[in-house]
Order: structure tokens, then C-alpha cells, then sequence
């Protein structure tokens, strides 16, 4: 496959407090993602905001400071933007209308395409809540409606999307919930994530992306290192070494 980049990728992450950095009580999978698969000159920020919807995040300045930055680093790199929000958008308190939040993130889609970056609309990050009433553990759903909106978002604009909630259930479900909670940030918290599973949901994210836009992988600006990988892949608890 020749090459479809002439520059190189560079990743700026808008969404909630699952694609921050690690904090106090916040944590994602967005520096795991950016420390430990980007390689060859592939960089990029992270702008994930605790608490952020799809409402603050713009009333906020934080999505002004994404666009900025895509227009400076567009000099260099192909920016590219993953958006990913869903968790506090659900809340009542928020006051977001399921409508409202597809209608948000195709306006966020369309100004980062009109800034110079390619949008990857993510879906948000599973939490790590099971329903043991069968007697196996599963993982309980509940951000079906804010995956299914993203998805719709992606169809409507034409934007590239990566199924992140089926990605990140699927192997929860596999690895089950003595596993899942490790990487808690803290042992109670089963939203957040420490670093040890920054690293493994950056990985699966990293993975997803390369199968939308395998000329990254074939650049090698992107690479998930083969044990995350392949044990990701058979429903194989993980932890980085």
C-alpha cells in the first residue's frame, strides 16, 4: 500500500473526562492513546475536560482551543480530531435532548473538517457496571442511546466513526469484573480509568483507528504493541508490563 500521508499525523482528543489525563477524580483512555502508540514524528494534545458535555465543552473555550490548535499544527501535520462525549450529556442535570446531542456533535464534525482535520467520532468508553443476575457477569448498557446518536452523527455528516462502546463492552465482558475493576482509578470508581488502563483502552482505540485508516499503521505513526493487541482480540485480561 503507498502511502496516503505526506505529513504526519497529528491527534487532538475533545471529549469528557474518559479521554483526559489522569487526575484526582478524572482519567480516560486519551494519554495512553497518545504515549504509547504514536511513533516516526505522530503527536498530538489531549483536551479531554472533566465533566465536559457537548454544550460546556464549547461554551467552555475548550473546542475554540481545539480548532486553534488544528490550524497551528496544520503547517506541520494532518491533524486529526476524535471526538468523544456521551457520559455526563445523559445526565437530567445537563439538560440535553438526545437530539441535541447528534445535532452537537455534526456542528463539531463540520467546523473541525472546515478548520483542516479529518473528525473520528468516538463512542463513548463502556463503563465498567455488571449486572450478575444470570449468574455471568455482564456489562449494563447504559450508554446505548449516546452510542447509537454518535453512530448517527457520523452517517449524517460522512465522518469516519470508531465503535469504541461495543469495543470496550465486548472485552469487558470477556475479561470480567475482577479484571475490569484494576483498572479503576480509584476502587470504587468504575468510570475513570488509571494509567494501566489508559494504556490498554489507548491501545484499543489506537487499534480501531488503524483499521478506518490503515495508512497509519502502514507509515508506522501508529502501532499497538502485539500482546495488548492479540489478547484484546481473544478476550484476554491485559495488564502493561
Amino acid at each position: 500500500m503507498a502511502s496516503k500521508l505526506s505529513k504526519s499525523p497529528f491527534f487532538v482528543l475533545a471529549g469528557d473526562s474518559t479521554t483526559a489525563k489522569q487526575s484526582l477524580n478524572g482519567g480516560g483512555w486519551g494519554d495512553g492513546f497518545l504515549n504509547t502508540t504514536l511513533f516516526h514524528g505522530a503527536s498530538g494534545q489531549n483536551y479531554g475536560h472533566n465533566g465536559a458535555t457537548t454544550v460546556s465543552f464549547r461554551a467552555g473555550g475548550d473546542w475554540d482551543n481545539v480548532l486553534a490548535t488544528i490550524k497551528n499544527a496544520s503547517t506541520e501535520y494532518r491533524p486529526f480530531v476524535t471526538i468523544q462525549f456521551g457520559h455526563n450529556d445523559q445526565k437530567p442535570a445537563a439538560n440535553i435532548s438526545i437530539e441535541q446531542y447528534t445535532d452537537n456533535l455534526e456542528k463539531f464534525v463540520a467546523e473541525a473538517s472546515y478548520a483542516g482535520a479529518t473528525p473520528i467520532l468516538v463512542t463513548p468508553l463502556s463503563r465498567r457496571n455488571y449486572d450478575n443476575s444470570t449468574g455471568t457477569p455482564k456489562i449494563i448498557e447504559s450508554l446505548s442511546n449516546e452510542t447509537a446518536a454518535t453512530i448517527t452523527a457520523a452517517h449524517n455528516t460522512r465522518a469516519s466513526f470508531i465503535n469504541l462502546n461495543k469495543a470496550s463492552t465486548d472485552y469487558l465482558n470477556a475479561i470480567g469484573p475482577q479484571n475490569a475493576y484494576t483498572y479503576n482509578l480509584n476502587a470504587d470508581d468504575y468510570t475513570h480509568l488509571n494509567v494501566e488502563g489508559s494504556i490498554v483502552f489507548g491501545g484499543i482505540v489506537a487499534e480501531l483507528i488503524g483499521h478506518d485508516f490503515p495508512e497509519l499503521e502502514h507509515d508506522g505513526f501508529l502501532h499497538v504493541k502485539k500482546e495488548l493487541k492479540d489478547d484484546v482480540e481473544k478476550g484476554i485480561y491485559y495488564w502493561p508490563a
